[in-house]
Order: structure tokens, then C-alpha cells, then sequence
């Protein structure tokens, strides 16, 4: 066998030629993520043992070759696009998983699939909370990376609530443990929080210890419908001052609704023609979520124009499928589409709501909303043509609007997602230039070679000017 010229490569296949390929439909496939802008990589690298990333990471630092880490690509913001070319490192094969039932911890490797870890935690009668929407493909060191939510942060909080310590190595190579599994640590900087939502641009994680708590012991799910969608998020903060902390609490804007409901080829509310609706789980022990389910239901006859409740969990299942169908039936209204994951305080989602309707008004695209109601976590999806340029800039506009007002609002342009590509556009509305320049010094401290994820979060790219490619992922087929 022929080798390449690039003494970086030769090294890199001297080492580990059993495990890097560099076949043109394998290095198409991960030029590109839930994002779906295409850059290729050289080489993609299938580390099977830990230590062999360090080894990489050595060669390419030595060389200054970029590495982009993945784990199955779900980003929606382009995070885990080698926009850099270089080399993808896939963590997939990193996926041990062990549950200590005694300390409630469970340690896992960064490629371990978050539902596999639910799963081995439920056999134990334990309970990893986080759950984002890809959670049957995502990784565990995905979710890491960007500090991933999902549909019970409203109860349960985020990744960084159940990370106790983290495991990986710099771009150096070097081996590096933040903090220990244990359930306090005040010993030192505190590392490990600092690499979790930093997008595999300070180092590559490779094990995680996580936080376990005790199994839900039942569930109730309910739906109701507002033929007023302001009146519709107002509610829900009279639902949390109840005193009820639901487990999930996710709203669903008309458009999204309607498109749901012409997926599965029925009404959710026979007697309202074009609703809204909030979606709404308590969990708990037995007594408990009968108590909040009472609560929730007086709330639902006062503020709703109807409501049912789940008896079973076939019935839960039917609820669900008006928020599992409304992102996949976005792309009947455009075949491309800008997904913000924007957050603001929870008093100010109706007066993000007046704006969007602005929005549509004056750009003349659909926007659609549904999202997370009991953290202010929303997901605004502008949709367009990207073939219209007339359409590609309104929508553009849209989004420069829309962003603008969220940080005018005390906002976030991201609450789960992280930056990537997708939003480096704007990370200067979110930071001043002060701010900015530190997290760049700290990256420099980390990452002296910027070979760690290059051209994330601090570059402005603009998605809009870049043709996404066709492509199914397994998620896309779930939905």
C-alpha cells in the first residue's frame, strides 16, 4: 500500500491504520450534521479505547491538523462540521455503560446513546432525567457538549445538573480528570463545568460519571387547547405559581399544530377548528401526581377551550404525536428552515410571541413556535426556499430581528443547542467585546494550536448563503 504524502496522514495511518478511513462516501457522510451543510473532512478515525484519541490528538497538534470530535451528528447548529476539514474523530464505539445502584452514579462512555443510559439506569429503578428530542440517537458526549435540555428541564434541569465528573484529554494529548464522582467537590477550579456547553472546542471529552436519581414511580400526561396562543403562554405562569412543578411542559404554536395534524391525518380538538395547545406531564409517586393532576385540571377548565386527559400510556402516546410531528411537518411550509433555540424569562414569552407575529407580517415567511413553555426555552423555526433569494433574505431579516429583540429582551440565543456555525453569527449581540476576548484567551489556554473544533462559536458564518444538502437521518425517520 501506497502511502500519502502528508506526513501528518502517514503518521496518523502508521498508528491506526486499522481504524482511520478515508473512503470518499464515508468522508461525505461526515462532512455534514443535523445542520446539513457539507465541508469534507480527510480522514474519519473510529477510536475504539480512549487512550487512542490522546494518541491523535498528539499527531494533530503536532501537525496542526484540525480535529472535529463527533458523536452521531444530531447537531442541529453544525457543531460537528469539519467547516476546518482535518480530521473527525467518531466516539460512537466509547459507549460502555456500568450503573452503581448503591451511589446512584452511572459511568459512561462519551459515545453511549442517551437512551441506552436511560434504559440501564430504569433497570436498576433509576432515573436519568435529561432527555433532547434525538435522544433514542444522541450521545452522551454530544449532550455534553452542549449542555443539552430537552422536554423535562422544567423539572428536572439540564446535563450539567447530573455531570459529576468529567474524564478526556486536551489537544495536546494530554490525559485530564475534572472533579471525581462524588457528590461534592470544592477542590480547585471547577473545569469540569467550563468544557460542558464549550462544543468540543477545550478538549475531548471521553467519559462522563453521572448523577442518578429515583425512578418516577407514575406519570400523567394532558393536552388542552387555546384558541388564543398569548392567552395560551400567559396561563402557563399562572400553572407554575400553583405550586404544580410539571415534568414536562411544552406549547405548541398554531402553524405547528396545523401541520401536525395534517401529518397524522386528524384533529387533536374536534371542537376547535385552528388551536394552540400545551402539552403537559406531571410525575411522581402515586399520591403525589394525583394531587398535581387535579391542580392541573382545574387549571385547564379555567384558562383552556378544552382539554383531555390520558388514562393510559396509549393514550399519552396519541397526545405526544402533536409534538413529535410539528418539526418534521415544517418543511411543508419551506425546504429549508432557520431553528432557533432562543430563551427568555418566562414573563416576557408573550411579548416574544406579539414579535414573531410582527415578524411574519413583515418578512412574509412562516414562522412557526413550540418549545419548552416552563423555561422559556422556544423553538422559532423560520422557514423558507432557499432557491428564493427574495425569501432566503426576509428570512434572514426575520432572524436578525428576532434575535436582536430576544438579547433586547434579557434573553439567550441559545438554550440547548450551543452556537456552532449556525448562531456565530450573532454571539456578538450576546457578548460584549470584553467577553468575547476572554472566552478566546481561555481557548488559547486550552487549545494554543486551534485545532479543537476551528471555526465554532467565534467565526461568523452565515447558514443562510450555504445550499444544504438532502439527507435522512434516523431521527428524521422517527418523527
Amino acid at each position: 500500500m501506497l502511502l500519502p504524502p502528508d506526513p501528518a496522514m502517514r503518521e496518523l495511518l502508521d498508528r491506526f491504520q486499522s481504524i482511520v478511513k478515508t473512503d470518499p462516501e464515508i468522508l461525505h457522510l461526515y462532512s455534514f450534521d443535523g445542520l446539513r451543510i457539507p465541508h469534507k473532512p480527510a480522514a474519519v478515525v473510529f477510536p475504539e479505547k480512549p487512550e487512542q484519541i490522546g494518541t491523535v490528538l498528539k499527531i494533530a497538534n503536532k501537525y496542526k491538523i484540525p480535529i472535529t470530535t463527533r458523536g452521531a451528528g444530531s447537531t442541529l447548529t453544525g457543531g460537528a462540521t469539519p467547516i476546518k476539514g482535518g480530521w473527525v474523530i467518531d466516539t460512537k464505539k466509547l459507549n460502555r455503560i456500568e450503573i452503581d445502584k448503591e451511589l446512584r452514579i452511572a459511568t459512561v462512555g462519551c459515545g453511549a446513546i442517551v437512551a441506552n443510559i436511560q434504559d440501564e439506569a430504569k433497570s436498576h429503578g433509576l432515573f436519568y432525567p435529561p432527555d433532547p428530542s434525538s435522544y433514542q440517537h444522541c450521545t452522551i458526549g454530544g449532550n455534553i457538549a452542549c449542555n443539552a435540555g430537552g422536554l423535562r428541564c422544567v423539572k428536572y434541569g439540564v446535563t450539567r445538573d447530573y455531570i459529576l465528573s468529567l474524564k478526556g484529554y486536551l489537544a495536546s494529548g494530554e490525559f485530564v480528570e475534572w472533579a471525581k464522582p462524588v457528590r461534592k467537590f470544592a477542590t480547585g477550579y471547577n473545569i469540569r463545568d467550563l468544557w460542558i456547553g464549550s462544543e468540543g472546542t477545550l478538549g475531548v471529552v471521553t467519559e462522563a460519571s453521572l448523577k442518578l436519581i429515583p425512578h418516577p414511580e407514575t406519570r400523567k400526561t394532558l393536552l388542552c387547547g387555546f384558541d388564543n396562543e398569548a392567552r395560551a403562554l400567559t396561563s402557563v405562569l399562572d400553572l407554575l405559581s400553583t405550586g404544580v412543578t410539571p415534568s414536562i411542559l411544552e406549547f405548541v404554536d398554531k402553524l405547528s399544530v396545523k401541520g401536525a395534524q395534517k401529518t397524522v391525518g386528524g384533529s387533536f380538538f374536534d371542537e376547535l377548528e385552528d388551536p394552540a395547545v400545551v402539552l403537559l406531564e406531571v410525575d411522581g409517586d402515586v399520591a403525589q401526581v394525583e394531587r398535581q393532576l387535579q391542580i392541573a385540571r382545574d387549571w385547564a377548565e379555567k384558562y383552556s377551550d378544552a382539554f383531555t386527559v390520558a388514562a393510559n400510556e396509549i393514550e399519552a402516546e396519541h397526545l405526544w404525536t402533536v409534538r413529535r410531528k410539528c418539526s418534521g411537518a415544517m418543511y411543508a411550509l419551506g425546504d429549508t428552515k432557520l431553528n432557533e433555540d432562543i430563551v427568555v424569562p418566562l414573563s416576557k414569552m408573550p411579548v416574544l410571541l406579539e414579535t414573531i407575529d410582527t415578524l411574519r407580517e413583515q418578512s412574509r415567511v412562516p414562522i412557526a413556535v413550540f418549545g419548552h413553555a416552563g423555561d422559556g426555552n422556544l423553538h422559532v423555526n423560520i422557514m423558507y426556499n432557499h432557491q428564493d433569494t427574495d425569501m432566503t433574505e426576509n428570512a434572514k431579516g426575520a432572524l436578525d430581528s428576532l434575535m436582536k429583540k430576544v438579547v433586547e429582551l434579557n434573553g439567550a440565543i441559545s438554550g440547548e443547542h450551543g452556537i456552532g456555525l449556525a448562531k456565530s453569527h450573532y454571539i456578538g449581540l450576546q457578548f460584549n467585546a470584553q467577553t468575547l476576548q476572554l472566552m478566546q484567551s481561555i481557548k488559547q489556554v486550552f487549545d494554543p494550536n486551534n485545532i479543537l473544533n476551528p471555526g465554532k462559536i467565534f467565526e461568523a458564518y452565515s447558514p443562510w448563503d450555504h445550499l444544504k444538502i438532502e439527507h435522512k437521518f434516523p431521527w428524521d425517520k422517527a418523527k
